[in-house]
């Protein structure tokens, strides 16, 4: 089984030094949210993750969720964990105080999504949907449901799901066919199927919240006619207490390559009493707001998982012995640690450079999550919400891709041991594969970027961003200035890129579409290039505080700009050839 040691002293710095948003800082209501606290959450939760949630991952792979006689059962020991997790409160940490929530910012949050994806990734999905309909319900439902659902969601008592995907489509929503028919108290019954619903029944809750999109009888049809709505598995009394089963039933659970312990179910919605979300029609954007928190948690599994896998490899290549380095001077006999060898150092800093430089991206994401919902100035909100809405895309598919990659590096680090279960690193890999396909695959998410989040009716956002990058990377002085002026190359070519595809998008959309993913990939390592230099300005001006945790970032952002960030251009170079190739292209 793979150890974990959660990194919290990096998380720490992150939040001491890199909580520089002004807006951000402005929101009143995290002036109590002091470093001390902050600490004693992350220590608490390096805890329960280290020595409760990290064991699960190797038992629910062992023994995975099964179906018997219509009722999911979880892998043994997940009910205990379940059972101490909630009443920690670690499902309340960011809910509104309103409903039992702790009220903690995205910026502490996000550290704990962090945490459990590197400890479980099957465990943790039974929480995470929860928290991704707590959100959707917080924003659009009614204060009458808000009242009556959210406090037992909030405490873990209950669960809930996000249901979209059905047999005949999957990103294409419009070609549902699950129906509502309305009934004369208001309600609706839904009738339909849907299939790869993540933690869709289980043994750990009194109830399960299905969130359902479905179209009404009388609605058109494609994407305008998509209404949401919230059925639970069993009904609730006039009082809030748990009546009967619903008309939901669970005809199978997948099979799967990773995340076993995760039970992804086959829904039976027959004639199920349901509750119409916000307004008719409107279904699919509430439901974003659901799926858009849950794209960039996506991205964090890929950073969780990449993290073990990195401590693992790291503390592997110390102890394993093979060969003679090209160093002359070493003294250990016939055979040399791997980690002497340069190109396992290669391997290794190529992890720790990405993570350490997604992290901080996710932590400046974090903070400007929480102005775009919280802050007084309209204007100010509509901003941070641009910026969300750009780096969303470019969180969940960089972060998981990368992700596959770090596993893969760690499999190859680990050599034979690795391709074995023993070592438990190809689970790592397996259970990883799936984040860059749920929540919209990679290159769904690529063409969501180049087609929709470039520019929009406030204008131009990718170019305001590194106009955003460029001023303050500019605005370094001293040793940041060579980083920077690195920097600036890639973002003059990330301009050209970005005009690239604005003008290809008029008259040459296959042009786009095929360079999508290349766009993304750029925009990424640039994105995490600038996360770096604001390291750097801190290591720089605070060196002689703490020379080895700052000589060890200075290292480690070298290694970035040197050769991580020069990717970038290729996936350019790549991408302005054009799709005429491609597109003319007949397989035989």
């Amino acid at each position: 089984m793979p150890s974990y040691t959660a990194p919290v002293k990096d998380m720490m710095f992150l939040f001491d030094k890199l909580r520089d948003n002004k807006n951000y800082n402005e929101l009143e209501k995290y002036n109590d949210v002091s470093s001390e606290l902050v600490k004693d959450i992350l220590e608490e939760a390096a805890k329960i993750n280290q020595n409760l949630i990290l064991p699960l991952a190797k038992i629910g792979d062992e023994h995975p969720a099964v179906l018997e006689n219509g009722i999911v059962r979880t892998p043994p020991g997940y009910k205990e964990a379940y059972k101490k997790y909630i009443e920690d409160g670690w499902t309340s940490l960011s809910c509104d105080p309103k409903y039992g929530g702790q009220g903690m910012p995205r910026t502490v949050s996000a550290f704990f999504d962090e945490m459990i994806s590197s400890a479980s990734l099957a465990f943790k999905l039974y929480s995470e949907l929860t928290l991704g309909a707590y959100n959707c319900i917080h924003h659009h439902a009614s204060d009458e449901i808000k009242d009556k659902y959210l406090p037992k969601m909030v405490e873990g008592k209950w669960s809930g799901t996000m249901c979209l995907t059905e047999p005949i489509c999957g990103t294409d929503l419009g070609l549902l066919k699950t129906k509502a028919v309305e009934q004369p108290d208001g309600t609706y019954k839904l009738t339909g199927q849907k299939i790869f619903i993540t933690s869709g029944d289980h043994d750990l809750t009194e109830n399960i919240i299905h969130l359902v999109i479905a179209r009404a009888t009388d609605s058109p049809k494609g994407t305008k006619g998509i209404s949401l709505f919230l059925v639970p598995k069993f009904i609730l009394k006039d009082d809030g207490t748990i009546g009967p089963r619903n008309g939901i039933s669970t005809g199978s659970i997948e099979t799967k390559m990773g995340i076993k312990g995760s039970a992804t179910c086959v829904l039976n919605f027959d004639d199920a009493t349901g509750i119409m979300i916000g307004p008719k029609n409107k279904g699919l954007s509430q439901m974003f707001t659901m799926m858009n928190l849950e794209r960039i948690v996506v991205g964090i599994q890929g950073l969780g998982i990449s993290e073990i896998a990195y401590q693992n490899s790291l503390s592997y290549a110390k102890e394993r012995k093979q060969g003679k380095s090209n160093n002359s001077k070493s003294q250990n006999g016939n055979a040399d640690s791997i980690i002497e060898h340069a190109d396992i150092k290669r391997t290794l800093l190529n992890m720790k450079s990405i993570i350490e430089g997604e992290r901080a991206l996710c932590f400046w994401l974090s903070q400007q999550t929480e102005v775009s919902l919280n802050h007084n100035d309209q204007k100010i909100r509509q901003e941070a919400s641009d910026m969300v809405s750009l780096m969303t895309p470019v969180v969940k598919s960089l972060y998981s891709d990368l992700g596959m990659e770090i596993t893969s590096d760690a499999m190859q680090i680990h050599g034979g041991y690795g391709y074995t279960k023993d070592q438990g690193i190809e689970q790592l890999y397996r259970d990883n594969r799936i984040t860059p396909i749920y929540e919209g695959t990679n290159s769904v998410q690529a063409a969501d970027l180049v087609f929709r989040k470039l520019s929009n009716k406030n204008g131009n956002i990718v170019n305001r961003f590194l106009d955003m990058v460029k001023a303050e990377s500019e605005g370094k002085n001293g040793k940041v200035k060579s980083f920077s002026k690195e920097l600036g190359h890639y973002l003059e070519i990330l301009y050209k890129f970005s005009d690239w595809i604005i003008d290809k998008n008029k008259f040459e959309k296959d042009d786009v579409s095929a360079a999508a993913n290349d766009y993304l990939k750029a925009l990424g390592y640039v994105s995490i290039a600038y996360s770096w230099i604001k390291v750097l300005d801190v290591s720089f001006n605070d060196y002689e505080a703490n020379k080895d945790f700052y000589t060890d970032k200075i290292n480690t952002a070298k290694f970035y700009f040197e050769k991580v960030l020069p990717r970038a251009e290729y996936h350019y170079k790549s991408a302005i050839s054009g799709s005429s190739n491609i597109m003319k292209f007949n397989f035989i």
